[in-house]
């Protein structure tokens, strides 16, 4: 066997970002000004570098992306690991798991991303911090479900809140 396929696995990873979709309230059908919030919130935080056990505003992990997205918005809940997300949250209808807005766990509860439809999902990555994402077949491959957060406790007039720097307390391990 010739050395180059092991000089190959060696190589550092390099993340060429994909083009990422034209996603906007309009094109995504939402008509409720919370899932409006929501988007302009995550999409604030886009090209954020990932970092462990941070909540932005600049650098974030997985679950700090969600935590602050949520919190951007108004919408209060401890933060804390995917896994913690997983037991607070109850799941979605069966019909609704892609709904804009829910949350879906990868890799056994380690990843978390906020849905976008049924074609993607936003995420705090290791490799290319926060970006959006197709639910390709190495990410429908590792779902581990879904869960609605509590949307309803914001009133349909919530805003963006300013970001402000915090740090977590939990771990959170990404695949």
């Amino acid at each position: 066997m010739s050395a180059a396929p092991l000089v190959e696995e060696r190589r550092p990873r390099v993340v060429k970002p994909l083009p990422l979709p034209e996603l906007t309230a309009a094109s995504l059908h939402l008509n409720n000004k919370i899932d409006q919030n929501l988007l302009e919130a995550i999409q604030s935080h886009l090209g954020a570098s990932y970092h462990f056990n941070r909540t932005g505003p600049e650098t974030f992990d997985c679950s700090g992306l969600v935590w602050r997205a949520f919190q951007d918005i108004g919408v209060d809940f401890q933060r804390g690991p995917a896994r913690s997300y997983w037991a607070m949250f109850e799941p979605p209808a069966e019909n609704e798991k892609f709904k804009f807005g829910n949350l879906v766990f990868f890799s056994g509860l380690s990843h978390v991303g906020i849905v976008v439809d049924e074609k993607g999902f936003y995420h705090s990555a290791r490799h290319g911090g926060v970006m959006y994402s197709p639910f390709n077949d190495y990410w429908l491959s590792r779902i581990d479900g879904f869960r609605k957060p509590p949307t309803q406790q914001v009133q349909s007039t919530a805003k963006a809140k300013p970001r402000v720097t915090t740090e977590a307390v939990e771990e959170d391990r990404e695949p």
